[in-house]
């Protein structure tokens, strides 16, 4: 039987339609996928996703852990601070691609809902006098999504929300009940995590939808605002036989740290020239939508697949990635993609697909805020 989130007969009371997601029971979408897209895109969504694990790494050796566990340089983090980081394998593949954020006397780990366990299992044997607690039970997470976000959000709390930058938290309160308020997310956009109790998260989820132009939202629109934010989906973009240059995640692999796992793997690659293979974005030329699994052609020869694609309700294309031989890497390449057994014309282009307007510019100012 598929797990529940705290959130979960809410979800259901109010429409969504609900699908198996990673042995969990959540909400693929409540209205259409666009309309939820779009929402976050221009007001607020909300999404429960409290399926993502929460591991709390604490004790004298929990930096030392850290440092052996994953790529990125926690000893960077100051507290209220978070960072996108990597667990590897021995050789070099991408275990779980997780974030960090920096507590006062210890770090919260976020972890991807299907390879929780596994992460787990993985982490506990390499602790150097750490010890890693499983909150995944006691807490969900809720994420408010869109420019007005933080507007919206405001008048509950007791911080100012407008200090938080991009990947600071703080430990705040939401209509008077402590929780871990973050200023992070998945989406490409402004936004807010919340960390409640979970036996507050159904009451908190409900009480965000009374917001001003909030609707909720589920994983349709998740993944298609992922995908235009250039975020890779862990065991679709990248796995335990992808590496970190072939995802291009390299940049979060500090190798001027001591020594991490996978760390002689990725040196072993580098020293060999680099991977045979690169993750780049791409946009078809014709209405054809990319599918996960299709053939992907370079000069009229099969040479890799789409890893995600999808039609891109900001862009009006459609658009995704896919693994290419590096000489076919380059924005502005043409490449095929296998769309009902012929190759459709498509072109390689840089990521982010979208990029929400600078603060300032003409078409910031004319979204609602």
């Amino acid at each position: 039987m598929a797990k529940r989130t705290p959130i979960h007969d809410l979800h259901v009371r109010l429409g969504g339609r609900m699908v198996e997601f990673a042995g969990w029971d959540l909400p693929v979408q409540y209205s259409s996928i666009v309309e939820e897209h779009r929402t976050v895109r221009t007001t607020a969504g909300l999404f429960d996703v409290s399926h993502l694990g929460r591991v709390e790494l604490r004790g004298p050796g929990a930096l030392d852990s850290l440092q052996h566990l994953a790529t990125n340089d926690a000893a960077k983090l100051e507290i209220g601070r978070a960072q996108y980081s990597l667990l590897l394998n021995e050789r070099g593949g991408i275990v779980d691609d997780i974030f960090v954020y920096r507590l006062p006397a210890s770090y919260l780990i976020v972890i991807n809902a299907a390879t929780s366990q596994a992460d787990i299992e993985w982490m506990r044997p390499r602790l150097r006098d750490a010890e890693l607690v499983d909150r995944t039970a006691e807490e969900a997470t809720i994420s408010l999504q869109g420019p007005a976000a933080v507007r919206l959000l405001q008048p509950l709390v007791d911080v100012d929300l407008a200090k938080l930058r991009r990947n600071e938290h703080v430990e705040g309160r939401v209509e008077g009940r402590p929780m871990l308020i973050a200023r992070t997310g998945y989406t490409g956009e402004r936004g807010l995590e919340l960390f409640p109790p979970s036996e507050q998260a159904a009451a908190l989820f409900e009480r965000l939808l009374a917001l001003e132009g909030v609707k909720p939202c589920g994983l349709g629109a998740r993944d298609t605002l992922r995908l235009e934010a250039g975020n890779r989906l862990y065991g679709q973009d990248m796995d335990a036989d992808t590496n970190p240059f072939e995802a291009g995640l390299g940049w979060v692999v500090d190798f001027e740290k001591y020594d991490f796992v996978g760390r002689d793997a990725l040196l072993r690659i580098q020293e060999g020239g680099g991977p045979p293979r690169r993750l780049v974005g791409f946009e078809t030329l014709e209405r054809a939508v990319p599918r996960h699994g299709a053939a992907v052609y370079v000069d009229g020869q099969a040479a890799g697949l789409v890893t995600s694609g999808s039609f891109a309700p900001s862009l009006e294309r459609n658009i995704g990635f896919a693994f290419v031989p590096p000489s076919a890497a380059e924005p502005g390449t043409e490449i095929g993609i296998d769309i009902r057994g012929r190759p459709a014309p498509a072109r390689v282009v840089e990521t982010p697909f979208f990029r929400r307007p600078r603060a300032g510019s003409a078409a910031d100012r004319a979204r609602p805020e």
